[in-house]
C-alpha cells in the first residue's frame, strides 16, 4: 500500500535531482565578464590561455600579445575547443564579445571551469590601449 509518507521522499528527491542539487553538477557554472584592465591583470597569471575566437582576416589586423587562435565560424571550432585543456583559465575575445560569449557558454557547457570573457572584445582592448600614453 502507497502513502503519503512512503511517497514524499521520493518526490523529494525527484524534485532535487530535477534541480541539480545532488547529483554533481553545477546548476550555476558560467563564465565571468571582465573590462580590460581586469583583463590585462589576469594575463599574468601562470597557466593563463589567451584565446582570439575572430578570424583570420580580423587576426591579421591585430592580435592580443600571445594569443591562442581559433577561428569561431571554423567547421571544427567546438572539437578545437573539447581539445584544450580545462585545467587551465581561458581568457577569451573576438571583435566586439558577441562571439567570445558565445564560446564561454560552450566551453562552461564542456567541463571548462575558469573561462573569462572579454567585455567589447578586441575593439575595447585597441580603445583602451590608444587611449593610454606611451
Amino acid at each position: 500500500m502507497v502513502t503519503t509518507k512512503s511517497v514524499f521522499p521520493i518526490f523529494f528527491l525527484l524534485v532535487f535531482n530535477l534541480f541539480g542539487v545532488g547529483c554533481g553538477t553545477s546548476p550555476t557554472a558560467s563564465y565571468t565578464n571582465v573590462a580590460v584592465e581586469d583583463f590585462k591583470v589576469r594575463m599574468q597569471a601562470v597557466d593563463v590561455i589567451v584565446l582570439d575566437v575572430r578570424t583570420p582576416a580580423e587576426t591579421a589586423q591585430g592580435i592580443i600579445s600571445n594569443a591562442q587562435q581559433l577561428n569561431f565560424h571554423a567547421a571544427d571550432f567546438k572539437t578545437q575547443l573539447a581539445e584544450l585543456d580545462q585545467d587551465k583559465t581561458y581568457l577569451v575575445y573576438c571583435k566586439s564579445g558577441g562571439r567570445s560569449s558565445s564560446t564561454c557558454e560552450m566551453m562552461v557547457a564542456m567541463g571548462f571551469t575558469e573561462v573569462i570573457n572579454l567585455e567589447g572584445g578586441y575593439t575595447a582592448w585597441s580603445a583602451w590601449n590608444k587611449s593610454k600614453p606611451d
